[in-house]
This record gives structure tokens, sequence and C-alpha cells, in this order.
């Protein structure tokens, strides 16, 4: 075995022995006296990073693995209050490792319930790994799952600017869109799904997606039509043609199908006659 071979796992075990011995430290340290006392023990990953003599990614693996320990130690009541610092120095280290950000952000949203700690660990994946498309998208899945459907349009968008992203970025992008009612836009990118298809189901789903906009939007049209006419008569129209007649619509909306809208003139609700998911 040569000498630079017995230098580089002398470094491992070394590394190894520091971590471990770290660790016990820092546990035998009252946590109530000092609040996340595991972390303030690491310094920056920037200076970390002269310290490993060349070896970086190796320590940025020992600190994940570590913090993988560390963060699925229940006890620790205060173990979330410097995640985002943790997950920082493993990217000065390393900042090609996307592991650690994914796992992070994981660890933010399900555990610690927060999701903009996880969308900074992410950007912070991005920001170091701007050809890396998995960052954003994985940002819009947490802001969806959180309700949080503008946010979760604005990270869709980003992925579908990073060469490689996968199609379904787009339909989730316009899928988010008209959740927040902008059926604009959200018509133009399922047409644009739809036009540029390459397959028979992204085709069907795309057609799916857009007779359910244009019904949004005919029955909205329809309903302002039926109440503008309630405020004019006192009453509901008896047919959808008295909106033409009175002169409060030029012509009625078809469905996507060429199909008549279900009008109920006793509640006066609008119906699209086809369900768009079984379409």
């Amino acid at each position: 075995m040569g000498s630079a071979t017995l230098l580089i796992v002398l470094l491992i075990f070394l590394c190894c022995g520091g971590i471990v011995s770290l660790k016990s430290a820092v546990e035998r340290i009252p946590r109530k006296k000092i609040p996340g006392a595991s972390i303030i023990y690491i310094p920056s990953g920037k200076y970390l990073k002269y310290a490993t003599f060349g070896y970086s990614s190796l320590v940025a693996d020992l600190v994940y693995l570590w913090a993988i320990q560390y963060y699925t130690t229940y006890t620790i009541v205060d173990r979330f209050q410097n995640l985002e610092h943790i997950f920082s120095i493993i990217s000065e280290l390393d900042p090609r490792y996307t592991d650690p950000y994914e796992i992070g952000a994981l660890i933010a949203v399900n555990e610690a319930k927060d999701l903009n700690l996880a969308l900074r660990i992410l950007d912070m994946g991005l920001a170091k790994n701007p050809d890396q498309w998995i960052f954003p998208f994985e940002a819009g899945h947490h802001a969806q799952r959180a309700g949080d459907y503008e946010t979760a349009r604005k990270y869709y968008e980003k992925t579908t600017k990073i060469p490689g992203a996968p199609d379904i970025a787009k339909r989730l992008y316009a899928a988010a869109g008209l959740r927040m009612m902008d059926l604009e836009e959200s018509w133009k990118t399922w047409l644009e799904v739809y036009n540029t298809a390459r397959d028979d189901r992204t085709k069907k789903i795309a057609g799916k997606h857009l007779y359910q906009v244009k019904s949004i939007s005919d029955m909205n049209i329809l309903k302002g039509a039926i109440q503008q006419f309630r405020d004019r008569f006192q009453r509901l129209p008896a047919g959808l043609e008295d909106l033409i007649r009175v002169g409060i619509l030029p012509s009625l909306p078809k469905d996507l199908d060429g199909k008549d809208y279900v009008y109920n003139p006793k509640s006066g609700e609008i119906k699209a006659p086809s369900v768009w998911w079984k379409r």
C-alpha cells in the first residue's frame, strides 16, 4: 500500500473520529442551556472546506450522515432551529451533492412544518446547481401540497425553463394557474401542451383540461348574464335564450364539443354537459 493511500485512509479515520467525538461532546451539553448545541460546534462550510485537505466531498458525506441521525433524534426539541445552517455547510463543502438539498427540504416541510424553510433550502440547491430542474420542481410540489398555488406556479414555471425538465412540469404549471383562476394563462399553457404532445395519453389529458378551463370560463359568463337578467327583471330567465332576447348576450357559448350548457330555470344553476375528467 503506497504512502498516498495510507494518508487517505488516515484522513478518513480522523474525519470519522472527529465527527463521532463532536457528537459525543455535544450530547453531554444540557440543551436547556444551549438550544441547538450540536450546531454551534460546526463551523461555516466555507472555512471548514479549507481544513479538509481536498477531501471536502468526503466530509460533506460525513456531515450529511450526522445530520440525518441528528434530525431523527426526536428527543431534541430544538433540532430544527439551525437546519438551514447545517445544510448550507454541506452545500459549501460539496455544492453538486444534490441529495442533501432534497432531504433537508423534506425534513423542513414534513417534520418542522416550515414550507418557507424548505423552499430556502431548495433555492440554495438551485443557486449552486442552476442546471438541475429537480430543485424548483420539488419546491413546486411542496408549495402545491401546502395549498400555495401561486408559489407552486412560480416554481413550476422556473422548472420549465431548465433544459431537460420533464413535460409534466408545464402541465403542473397550467393546473396551478387554474387553481388561481388565471383561466387565460391556463388555457394558453394547456393548448401548448395539447399541440406539442408526443403521445396520445398526454394529448388526451390536455384535452380534458382544455374542456375544464373553457367550461369554467363559459359558465362564469353565463352566471354573470343570469345575474344581470335577475337584477333587471327580478326573476330567473325561463331559458338561456332569454339572455339573447333581452340583449344581455349576443350568443350562447357552447362547450368544447359544441354542446349547450345545462340550465336549471328553478335554481339558476349552470352545468357543463360533460364531466371534464370523464370526457
